[in-house]
């Protein structure tokens, strides 16, 4: 889905700053801000960031942490939990290949992707977040006995993450092609609502590394 450029986002992002932090140093100072104590959760490319507000909403004894690398995209979902008061959740502008450089290892329990980027052509399939060049990237910071959660509703994308999630050596529990159809929960996303409701099926899997996938990397 296209955003369309907003002249005035930076201004816009600082009116939430109190939903950010300075990434200067923050893997120093990570459990100053974070509680290691609390359950964590992360979702990488918010999008406009209804899903991770809604989760948040819906869960005040856990943490959040938003991803997002488009600043147009992020200034509207800090707005949300601004919107909504929210109490646990932060907001970062990163591009998840980095994100080590950021957040301490296993400290997520579940790192949500939803409706990723596809990158159609084969020739872009390394930017694609379940591609093994990306989630090598971002698995450090999952917990040893966390998950990855990954929905979308492109069909080829789908396929390709579950041959390579396979390929990885994770397990793949509630695979679905058509998520609308179960008795899931479910929050639905902003792009989510609009493509489920011309009829288009949604896909879903939830992922857990093995001692395999651990091997995988080294």
């Amino acid at each position: 889905m296209r955003i369309r450029k907003k002249k005035n986002a930076p201004i816009r992002f600082e009116r939430c700053a109190e939903y950010t932090a300075e990434t200067e140093g923050l893997l120093e100072r990570f459990y100053e801000i974070f509680d290691a104590e609390k359950p964590l959760e992360m979702e990488i490319g918010s999008g406009k960031g209804r899903f991770i507000a809604e989760l948040a909403e819906q869960n005040p004894q856990k943490q959040f942490i938003s991803i997002e690398r488009v600043i147009d995209c992020l200034v509207m979902a800090m707005e949300k939990a601004q919107a909504k008061e929210l109490q646990n959740i932060k907001y970062f502008c990163l591009d998840a290949g980095t994100l080590t450089e950021y957040f301490p290892a296993q400290c997520a329990d579940v790192i949500y992707l939803n409706f990723s980027d596809p990158w159609p052509k084969s020739r872009y399939a390394k930017r694609r977040l379940t591609h093994r060049r990306m989630v090598g990237a971002y698995l450090p910071l999952l917990k040893k006995e966390g998950k990855i959660c990954f929905k979308t509703d492109n069909r080829p994308l789908f396929d390709f993450s579950v041959e390579e999630f396979q390929e990885m050596g994770f397990r793949l529990e509630e695979l679905t092609y058509d998520l609308h159809s179960t008795d899931t929960p479910n929050i639905m996303t902003e792009y989510e609502e609009r493509f489920s409701a011309m009829g288009v099926p949604i896909n879903r899997f939830v992922a857990y590394p093995t001692e395999k996938t651990y091997a995988f990397f080294q």
